[in-house]
């Protein structure tokens, strides 16, 4: 909050021997004190404000990765499922699933691919796609949680900003109301 406001010493201006200040908020001068210093928290909560909702954003598509990940892990752990339990080799194919060419659609948005063709996976492949995908949702999910503690500290520091720009709004006003009961 420092950095927005600056004072600039009026000349020639005292009041009973105290120099007198003209501040400026962002350059916007002819201010007193307490008005700039409302001006400034207010604008570093609306900044705040503004990096707590692009935080909100990247969360929202961070999850939404997590989502289309965990989709796709759940389809190919279905396919597994279709292949016979007693000969396991590794060109076995699994039965057409549509799931499998929908979770292919969704993971290439996010760069990941999956070796589908048909709707069919070999056992090999799903079993390489099915741990790729645990890697990727553990990694993805570790990144979701530190952003959400991310987003948690913008809007900590955002309710602060706005109470602190709320108690020096109320203190303004506390003094104007002492002044005018002592006139």
């Amino acid at each position: 909050m420092a950095g927005l406001i600056s004072a600039n010493e009026i000349q020639g201006a005292s009041v009973y021997g105290v120099r007198q200040y003209d501040y400026a908020v962002d350059g916007v001068k002819g201010q007193d004190y307490a008005a700039a210093l409302t001006a400034a928290a207010f604008r570093e909560s609306a900044a705040i404000e503004q990096c707590a909702a692009a935080m909100q954003v990247a969360v929202r598509k961070r999850m939404d990765k997590v989502d289309a990940i965990g989709e796709a892990l759940a389809a190919v752990a279905k396919a597994l499922q279709t292949l016979p339990t007693k000969s396991q080799e590794s060109d076995d194919r699994t039965d057409p699933d549509p799931l499998l060419g929908e979770a292919q659609l969704k993971l290439s948005a996010y760069g990941i691919s999956l070796p589908v063709s048909g709707n069919v996976m070999t056992r090999g492949d799903a079993m390489k796609a099915q741990a790729d995908l645990k890697y990727a949702l553990d990694t993805e999910d570790n990144n979701l949680q530190q952003d959400i503690v991310a987003l948690q500290g913008y809007l900590t520091k955002r309710d602060n900003a706005y109470s602190t720009a709320s108690k020096i709004v109320r203190k303004a006003d506390n003094a104007a109301d002492s002044t005018i009961g002592n006139i």
